[in-house]
């Protein structure tokens, strides 16, 4: 099954030729687009992939062995994402293992929670880790990642602002560097030569625009440029 959210390019004939059952939904939050698909399926047990990314042999085959046991008495299972950046994927730093929830027996478990982005499936009972990898191809190019990081970074703060979460000084200036000497150094993402280095760098950013973000909206401050008045209109 695909959810499209009214999408302007092939992607509803691209699925549908491939026999996939597709639904339209108007996208209001990550996390809400994603709960919808699993209460439209018609089997107890989903597994949730998003439109780049791609199950490898080897996780399909734990995946079909794990579903021949019966799944075992799990509630969920869980895998390693593997995220191509820029022609090499990243085996190093805060960008693998990452490890993701995403195939799991839906009476037990979904996509809850309030968090519209850097969403999360939970379920109530045993989760197990099964071999493989999920291929992800998150950016076409670098202008994408920045644009798309942006706009996550705006959600974040948002979120934990509506929750009551605060930034501090300190935050503004540590949180951004932990990042990137976490992940890059303490990580071994330098391993991952100068894609590990820019993907580290890029990330460190992400901080540092989400808790700017949040320091501005503590303050009264606009994070977004307010919607054109009729007087401002041609």
């Amino acid at each position: 099954m695909v959810v499209d959210s009214y999408s302007t390019d092939a992607t509803v004939a691209i699925a549908q030729a491939a026999g996939a059952r597709v639904l339209q939904r108007p996208f209001d939050g990550f996390r809400s687009q994603k709960q919808f698909a699993v209460e439209q399926a018609r089997h107890d047990w989903v597994l949730c992939l998003d439109a780049d990314e791609r199950v490898d042999g080897t996780l399909r085959a734990a995946i079909e062995s794990a579903r021949d046991a019966g799944f075992d008495g799990a509630a969920g299972y869980r895998f390693a994402r593997l995220s191509d950046y820029f022609g090499r994927f990243l085996r190093h730093g805060n960008a693998y293992p990452d490890r993701v929830l995403r195939l799991f027996d839906r009476r037990r478990g979904g996509w809850r929670g309030k968090r519209e982005v850097h969403e999360a499936a939970s379920v109530d009972g045993a989760v197990k880790t099964l071999r493989g990898d999920l291929v992800h191809y998150p950016y076409r190019s670098l202008e994408q990642q920045l644009l798309k990081t942006q706009r996550y970074a705006r959600m974040m703060a948002e979120h934990d602002f509506a929750r009551g979460k605060r930034a501090t000084l300190a935050k503004l200036v540590l949180s951004p560097a932990w990042r990137f000497w976490r992940g890059y150094l303490l990580r071994g993402g330098f391993l991952d030569g100068w894609h590990g280095l820019v993907y580290a760098y890029v990330r460190a950013n992400y901080v540092r625009q989400k808790t700017i973000m949040l320091w501005l909206l503590q303050n009264g401050q606009p994070v977004v440029s307010p919607a054109p008045s009729d007087q401002d209109k041609p």
